[in-house]
This record gives C-alpha cells, sequence and structure tokens, in this order.
C-alpha cells in the first residue's frame, strides 16, 4: 500500500502542465487530491480523467478566494495533507522594460500565492502532526537569468519560503521542499516559445532548439518526470529530505 494513500493534497494550477500531472500522479498512488485554478474548464478536464480528483477553482493571489478554496477541498476530502504549490506565471522583458506592474503580478502569483496557500494549510498539517510542503520553483530560482528579472526574484523568494519553512517546522513532522525544473513542455513554454518567434522572427523549430539547448540532455522536461519527483517527496521514504531545493534539469545548477 502507498504510504500517501488517503493522504489529501491540494494542487495549485493542477489544470494543466506540472500541476495536472502532478495532481494525477497522486491519484495514482491513492491519495485524495483537489485541483484549483482560475479556468473551470481544464480543471473539470483533469477531474474527469481520474476518481479522487476534486476542484475548487480559485485564485492564489486573492487571500478570500484561498480561504474559499481551502474550505472547499476540506469539504471534499477533509484537512490538508499536502500542498503542492504550484501556480505560477512568467514574462520576459529587459529590465528597464519591466514596469511595476509586470513586478507586482509576477511576484503576486510566484511568491505571494505560494505564501498564502502554505499559510492556509500548515494549521491542518500541525494539527495531524504530518505534512509535505512542496513549491514547485524553477531553475531561475537557483541562478541568475537574463531578462526575467522579476521571475527570477520571484521564484528565488519561493526557494527561500521553502527553506524557511523547512526550519521553523522541522520538529512538527512536516517537509518542505523546492522542485526547480528548467524548461519544462508546458503551456507556459509554448507561449515563451511564441513570444520567441514574434520577436526575433525565427522559426518556432529554432526557438525550441535554443531552449532546448540550455538542458544538456537536449530535450525539454517532462511534467510527469516533475510529478514522479514531487510523490517522492510526499512519500514517507523522502521524510528527512526537508529545505531542499532540487533541480531538475539534466545539469548541475
Amino acid at each position: 500500500m502507498s504510504s500517501l494513500n488517503g493522504k489529501h493534497a491540494l494542487v495549485t494550477g493542477g489544470g494543466t502542465g506540472i500541476g495536472a500531472a502532478v495532481a494525477l500522479a497522486l491519484c495514482d498512488q491513492g491519495a485524495k487530491v483537489t485541483i484549483t485554478g482560475r479556468r473551470p474548464e481544464p480543471l473539470a478536464d483533469i477531474a474527469g480523467r481520474a476518481e479522487g480528483i476534486a476542484v475548487a477553482p480559485g485564485d492564489v493571489t486573492d487571500p478570500a478566494s484561498v480561504a474559499s478554496m481551502t474550505e472547499t477541498a476540506r469539504a471534499e476530502h477533509g484537512p490538508i495533507d499536502i500542498l503542492i504549490a504550484n501556480a505560477g506565471g512568467a514574462e520576459a522583458a529587459p529590465f528597464q522594460h519591466t514596469s511595476q506592474d509586470l513586478w507586482d503580478s509576477l511576484i503576486a502569483v510566484n511568491l505571494t500565492g505560494a505564501f498564502l496557500c502554505a499559510k492556509a494549510v500548515v494549521p491542518d498539517m500541525l494539527e495531524r502532526g504530518w505534512g509535505r510542503l512542496v513549491f514547485v520553483s524553477s531553475t531561475a530560482g537557483l541562478e541568475g537569468q537574463a531578462y526575467v528579472a522579476a521571475y527570477c526574484a520571484a521564484k528565488h523568494g519561493v526557494v527561500g519560503l521553502a527553506r524557511a519553512l523547512s526550519c521553523e517546522y522541522a520538529k512538527s513532522g512536516i517537509t518542505a521542499n523546492a522542485l526547480c525544473p528548467g524548461f519544462a513542455e508546458t503551456d507556459l513554454l509554448h507561449r515563451s516559445i511564441d513570444n520567441i518567434v514574434s520577436k526575433t522572427g525565427r522559426s518556432e523549430e529554432q526557438a525550441r532548439a535554443s531552449l532546448q539547448a540550455t538542458n544538456p540532455h537536449g530535450k525539454f522536461i517532462q511534467p510527469e518526470e516533475v510529478a514522479d519527483a514531487a510523490v517522492w517527496l510526499c512519500g514517507d521514504g523522502a521524510a528527512p529530505v526537508n529545505g531542499q531545493a532540487i533541480a531538475l534539469a539534466g545539469r548541475d545548477v
């Protein structure tokens, strides 16, 4: 029997990409899963693929929405044992063309959203003496990258949040870790490719090749590969793993 059998996992940004892959993988391991996001249609699609997945639409940047979606999750599956803080967004711009609106929006969805969701679920974990906080960051949370200052700052913040909580709750049965994928085959990547094509005149194939070149194995990370790492972090076998930022990039970061 899986150590995740019967555990309740809340997955933000669960309707597409990495979040959807993690939700399905956790469900496959016997966990009860609630997925959340701002668009109901993709959430319903993922929930329709497996029994045991509930839907709680919400916006991680809005404290009232986070409170509502976590209450909906508890009503469906009980107290929350696992948080996969995956919701995020990215947009590239030279630093001098990075507006405060862009800065604020990327900090909100990538970092503040992770903070709000963790704050909402930690009381459940403390009461039960067990919990897993898994924050989906990025290699941009481990190194500097040009033209993504706001995204880079936000994802570094996510890693810092995970490390801080790992210290604060180390004796409470709760672990906090960050997963840091390189370029992954998601809708976010496809938007980045479209942006490169429109701004540089390169073909889609050339744009894909330029991004793939950042991964030594010459291919994009697959959402299912990130999901496998998330499932491992949530299991009993990873109980000693705490405060880590794990690069999933085929290279040392």
